[in-house]
């Protein structure tokens, strides 16, 4: 500013010499006066010309470097530069937080809508837009009650209690495969919305599981109870010859041994989910296994058939090796497929159980029998606990219940599947095919 000042006035004693020597009169001071005027508007139109090239650049944001040092000017476009400068940094910083903001709302498992004041559709994240079925290309600044059509939600949205969530259908419901969304929103500055959902369908899955489960362990026990309390108090309260008594104690015990075999099966499962994987440090012999198998399988048929005919056990092992895994789950495995098709195949009836390794090196087992066979409509549920086709049929032969999902953990645990195949009338095949890497020749 100094130096504007003293520039200012070089100018007025410039333009007045200027004036006085061109009047050629020492006195004249009149002329004088009208150089320093001179010199005044010459200093001014160059300042000017300075100005308004300098508010040429400010509008533009171009900086003219020939401008740099042209006094009071320069410093200003210089000043106005490194502010214009900072502000771009801190622009751009703002604008790398929003989108790093955006990506992690983005990755969230759960479902993102930002909505205005008129709940307009401003942001979606994926999850979202595949929750609803969004486009942000289609559906922006769309309302979101024109887009979500259901009338749990509209009245949700419309009575504006936002401190509980609802549940929505999913949009890929069906009544064979339910999805259910956990919607809630959120208000926030300027009277926006932010809503959120979630997939709970695992969850009300599991919760519904946990139900039928209690419900389930509740009646098979209430039944051998109930069935015990009173055979106690006739025991308690009549009196009974040598052979009722006996008789009383026979069923007494059989319902003490249903209710253990519950309680057994049960621990099996809660230790099949509690404990790692099996390894692939222990190698059980195939044979053995058959044997075993065998074994239990012909005194199991001949309880069962007492007088009646006998049914004609087909044991074959095709494959002498090896098997890695662990040999009580195994065992309990493929003994469940075994006395199921013992228990539901009918005096005379004839049952197989193959053990052979296939082209790819997969161990297979199956089992097949000639009993009464399974409606297909009864197939996919029938390794969930406590499904039965037949309650009635399944007490008289004294299963749990619990077998079949016994066998699913532990094939899943050892990477084996479990495939059933059955026919209404023309009887049942479960088959458990063993990957080829748990399959060894012996040694």
């Amino acid at each position: 500013m100094f130096w504007r000042v003293v520039i200012f006035f070089g100018y007025q004693v410039l333009g007045a010499v200027a004036g006085w020597l061109l009047s050629y009169q020492a006195d004249n001071h009149v002329a004088a006066l009208w150089g320093c005027l001179l010199g005044a508007a010459i200093w001014f139109m160059l300042d000017s010309t300075r100005a308004a090239k300098t508010l040429r650049c400010l509008r533009a944001k171009e900086f003219c470097l020939d401008q740099s040092n042209n006094g009071v000017w320069g410093e200003l476009l210089e000043s106005a530069q490194r502010l214009f400068r900072s502000k771009d940094k801190a622009r751009a910083k703002a604008e790398r937080r929003l989108q790093d903001f955006l990506s992690a709302l983005q990755a969230s498992p759960n479902g993102v809508v930002l909505l205005d004041k008129h709940h307009g559709v401003e942001w979606c994240n994926q999850t979202a837009a595949m929750h609803f079925g969004l486009d942000l290309g289609r559906d922006l600044q769309q309302a979101i009650g024109n887009l979500v059509r259901d009338p749990v939600f509209a009245a949700y949205l419309a009575a504006r209690d936002f401190g509980h969530e609802v549940l929505l259908p999913g949009r890929d419901n069906t009544p064979s495969r339910p999805v259910r969304l956990s919607v809630q929103i959120h208000p926030y500055g300027g009277g926006r919305l932010l809503l959120l959902s979630r997939d709970v369908t695992a969850l009300e899955q599991a919760e519904a599981m946990r139900r039928d489960f209690v419900a389930n362990v509740s009646h098979e026990i209430r039944t051998p109870l109930t069935v015990l309390a009173g055979f106690v108090e006739t025991l308690q309260t009549l009196d009974l010859s040598n052979a009722e008594r006996d008789d009383y104690l026979a069923l007494m015990a059989q319902q003490a041994a249903r209710m253990q075999s519950l309680v057994k099966d049960l621990l099996t499962l809660s230790r099949l989910e509690g404990s790692p994987a099996p390894t692939m440090d222990t190698w059980l012999s195939i044979r053995d296994i058959m044997r075993a198998l065998e074994q239990d399988a012909g005194a199991l048929s001949k309880l069962m058939a007492a007088d009646a005919l006998a049914q004609c056990l087909h044991f074959d092992c095709l494959f002498d090796g090896e098997l890695a895994g662990v040999a009580s789950e195994l065992h309990s495995a493929m003994s469940n497929l075994v006395s199921n098709a013992v228990r539901y195949t009918p005096p005379g009836g004839q049952i197989d159980v193959v053990m052979r390794v296939l082209a790819d090196g997969q161990l297979s087992f199956e089992v097949r029998d000639t009993g009464p066979g399974i409606a297909i409509e009864h197939l996919p549920r029938l390794t969930e606990r406590f499904y039965r086709v037949d309650r009635s049929r399944s007490r008289e032969t004294g299963g749990t219940g619990l077998g079949l999902a016994i066998v699913k953990h532990v094939a899943q645990r050892h990477g084996a599947s479990l495939s059933i195949d059955s026919k209404l009338g023309q009887g049942s095949s479960f088959s458990l095919l063993f990957p080829a890497m748990r399959v060894r020749a012996k040694r």
